[in-house]
């Protein structure tokens, strides 16, 4: 075999996989569509995706989970429905992307569960660990960037949101926005928790910065860290 047919036939680089965490209305998506270009002018190829969601399975179980017109789940149900969304979208897009060398980028992966339903919500640290180590095995982040922002604000911005994306329009907060300030606040403190237990993984972000002031520290970061070149 010539040295140019075995380079053809190399298996490709695994891809990186980035996730992005946080409470409500800090900024996920956008920070994430900012890493998304800068990546792809690196000639990096990436796969943007999100928690609950990424395959129709997924999705469908986003809309259940999410709906607030649905009588409110206990926080282990909701865990146990995003470990089976977060399962099949394992299967059906992220390990595949991974394998072919793409850079997947997720607004939410297991943190969040660990934050809403074990620090907010109670369900016991075992259980979530067992769910994590049946459903997310060896496919865990090689980086995390936490956005982190006083509760009160990212509620505001989600009101915000909600109301800048159909004007005039009465938008319902889904069922983790329409929680007591209280439930966020130990979400914060949840979030800040896994980022001191693992600092190697995950990087924290002052989400109350300008967006591309952000987006530039976030590119710094994710730079230096996989070493990326000059394009």
């Amino acid at each position: 075999m010539t040295e140019q047919a075995e380079t053809a036939s190399a298996p490709a680089r695994r891809g990186r996989f980035i996730t992005f965490e946080g409470g409500e209305g800090v900024g996920k998506s956008t920070q994430i569509a900012h890493l998304d270009r800068r990546l792809r002018e690196r000639g990096v190829t990436t796969l943007s995706s999100r928690e609950p969601g990424g395959s129709p399975f997924a999705e469908a179980c986003r809309t259940l989970i999410l709906d607030s017109a649905v009588a409110p789940q206990s926080a282990l149900a909701q865990a146990l429905l995003f470990s089976a969304a977060r399962a099949d979208h394992l299967d059906a897009s992220i390990r595949p992307a991974l394998e072919a060398g793409t850079w997947v980028l997720c607004d939410r992966f297991a943190d969040s569960t660990r934050a809403y339903q074990g620090a907010a919500g109670g369900v016991d640290d075992e259980a979530l660990a067992l769910l994590d180590r049946l459903v997310v095995a060896e496919t865990r982040p090689d980086l995390t960037i936490l956005l982190d922002l006083d509760p009160k604000i990212g509620l505001m911005r989600a009101d915000l949101r909600r109301t800048a994306a159909t004007p005039g329009n009465f938008i319902r907060a889904d069922t983790f926005e329409s929680r007591k300030l209280d439930f966020h606040q130990r979400l914060r403190a949840g979030f800040l928790a896994i980022a001191k237990a693992e600092p190697a993984r995950v990087g924290v972000f002052d989400a109350m910065q300008n967006e591309l002031t952000l987006a530039d520290a976030i590119w710094r970061f994710v730079e230096g860290r996989f070493a990326l070149g000059a394009p």
